[in-house]
């Protein structure tokens, strides 16, 4: 676990502009464009038409194994994940009505057909996204308007995958990016592009109830996982496989996406938006300390504390009664117990327990003046 920095006025992956991240956090463990992605994707979009002609049912019955080492992929985002973003969905490995992802693990839904790169919040979109090998651009879609709040996206029918484009690398390979945000998109169909170049921005657009990347990988028409390409779609281990990822990229089997301290008790959209964290002072109506969670279990565990200068000033254990792709507590105190609270340095922290060992922290310094 990384040293506690002091940390002005909130936790977050992310800093808002003009704002440092002084969170410590610590992790234990000519084609057609086929448009499965998203939360509920299930449909292909072709130049000019953009028709559905298959369901994510007849996408999981293509997916196919493919051994590992054939092809490497560099990371598809400008950022680190663990830190500023992380992977809330994989690919379905559930042939049935349930969902599993590759290592037998519930990050997934029924018939999702790729991967999901998310961003901590709204305000943290201009994350660029990146070419992950060399090939060239086959097509492209822009102009679809992003989510701007909350509520069910809105999109033009067909086209779930939002501002979107497909690169084809040779040989049947091919990877598909959705979501990106209007008018990001900085390539056009038949551009050369290069590995970890800049093509687009992370967006919300499309089918996308929050910020991030769908990333869908192909190879002759057949969906590739590539954490696991020697899986069949109806299959999965325990142990995991061997990854298609030039550098090894890490299971986080959930964990903490952002927190930070307000004046209220926030809600869930703005905790989303990144909009949630207000100044505090000696002098504020309450002290809340709020955070934000992806990827619970049944059973899962958050510890939520407060110390203030005098000592223990709040602490809460909530425990998820079902898994949840996005999730949002908080604990604090009100004003009128007291005429003010002590100024001072203000410890928060957070810990995520699964089956009783963690499996992650994040904890910050707030100063109160």
């Amino acid at each position: 676990m990384r040293a506690t920095l002091p940390l002005p006025p909130a936790a977050r992956h992310v800093p808002a502009p003009g704002k440092p991240d002084g969170a410590a956090r610590s992790f234990r463990p000519p084609l057609p464009v086929r448009e499965g992605t998203g939360e509920r994707e299930g449909q292909d979009w072709r130049p000019g038409t953009f028709l559905r002609v298959v369901t994510l049912a007849l996408a999981a019955l293509t997916c196919a194994p493919f051994p590992a080492g054939a092809f490497d992929l560099g990371f598809p985002l400008a950022c680190t994940l663990g830190e500023d973003c992380f992977i809330q969905q994989y690919i379905d490995h559930d042939a049935g009505p349930g969902a599993r992802d590759f290592i037998c693990g519930p990050l997934s839904y029924d018939g999702h057909d790729g991967t999901d790169f998310a961003l901590t919040s709204r305000t943290a979109m201009e994350r660029g996204v990146l070419a992950v090998a060399a090939g060239e651009v086959l097509r492209v879609r822009d102009g679809v308007a992003d989510a701007t709040g909350p509520g069910k996206p809105v999109f033009p029918p067909g086209q779930d995958c939002g501002n979107g484009l497909v690169i084809g690398f040779g040989q049947g390979w091919e990877a598909q990016y959705c979501h990106l945000r209007k008018g990001s998109i900085a390539v056009r169909e038949g551009d050369k592009v290069t590995e970890g170049q800049d093509i687009g921005l992370v967006g919300q657009s499309g089918n996308a109830e929050f910020p991030h990347l769908h990333l869908t990988l192909r190879k002759d028409g057949a969906v590739i996982d590539p954490f696991a390409p020697d899986l069949a779609a109806d299959a999965c281990s325990a142990t995991g496989t061997d990854a298609l990822w030039s550098a090894p990229l890490p299971y986080h089997p959930g964990g903490i996406v952002s927190m930070g301290m307000a004046d209220h008790v926030p809600s869930f959209d703005a905790v989303k938006d990144g909009t949630a964290e207000t100044p505090v002072a000696a002098t504020s109506p309450a002290l809340v300390l709020w955070v934000q969670v992806f990827g619970t279990r049944e059973g899962d565990r958050l510890e939520m504390t407060i110390t203030g200068p005098d000592g223990p000033f709040a602490n809460k254990t909530e425990v998820f009664e079902r898994t949840q792709a996005r999730a949002f507590r908080a604990i604090g105190r009100k004003i009128a117990e007291r005429p003010r609270w002590p100024a001072g340095d203000y410890r928060a922290e957070a810990r995520l327990i699964r089956d009783g060992k963690e499996i992650d922290t994040l904890s910050s310094v707030i100063p109160v003046p």
